[in-house]
């Protein structure tokens, strides 16, 4: 994991966060306590602020970044699928994007909401609480049901726990590396 300052700001990033390999983070950054950043993530903060919530995930591959002025924020308990893109727009919490998902600027995802994998949310777009949306661009399929928040919920906590699990075998490593 590679963290850099961008004109004197350095991501702040809580102690319990689990940053993968190969993750790279820079500037105006601030994510919250259990969350987890995954293999070859880029969160850059070099134009406005990327504010991560509280045990959010955001899996190998995806790309968080922002236009002027307008930050990107994740509030807690989202998950963000493998291949993602988010582009200052806002994520509320307990949302679930999909795999390879695109969200642009100016976009609000509502809370508890699932956005399938593959979709496009382009600018502006406001999606309401609670909804599955699909496609390209995403259009509201229906209300999500009690199975669909168990099992988001199911996802959100086996990355919480899988990124502290992480976190302890990466500092047991650590720690076996300074005592050789």
């Amino acid at each position: 994991m590679k963290i850099y300052p961008y004109h004197g700001i350095y991501p702040e990033i809580a102690s319990s966060v689990y940053l993968a390999d190969y993750s790279i983070i820079t500037g105006d950054v601030k994510i919250g306590e259990e969350s987890s950043i995954w293999f070859h993530t880029v969160i850059r903060g070099d134009v406005a602020p990327t504010i991560i919530g509280k045990r959010v995930n955001i899996q190998d591959h995806s790309v968080l970044h922002q236009s002027p002025k307008n930050p990107l924020i994740l509030e807690d308990d989202v998950t963000i699928g493998h291949k993602v893109m988010l582009h200052s727009a806002i994520i509320r919490k307990n949302a679930l994007i999909g795999m390879g998902a695109t969200i642009l600027d100016g976009a609000e995802i509502g809370e508890g909401s699932f956005i399938g994998a593959g979709s496009l949310v382009p600018p502006g777009k406001k999606i309401p609480p609670h909804s599955l949306a699909f496609g390209s661009p995403a259009k509201v399929i229906r209300e999500l049901n009690e199975e669909d928040r168990k099992d988001m919920a199911r996802i959100r906590q086996s990355y919480v726990e899988k990124g502290q699990y992480y976190k302890q075998i990466a500092e047991e490593e650590n720690k076996k590396q300074q005592n050789s």
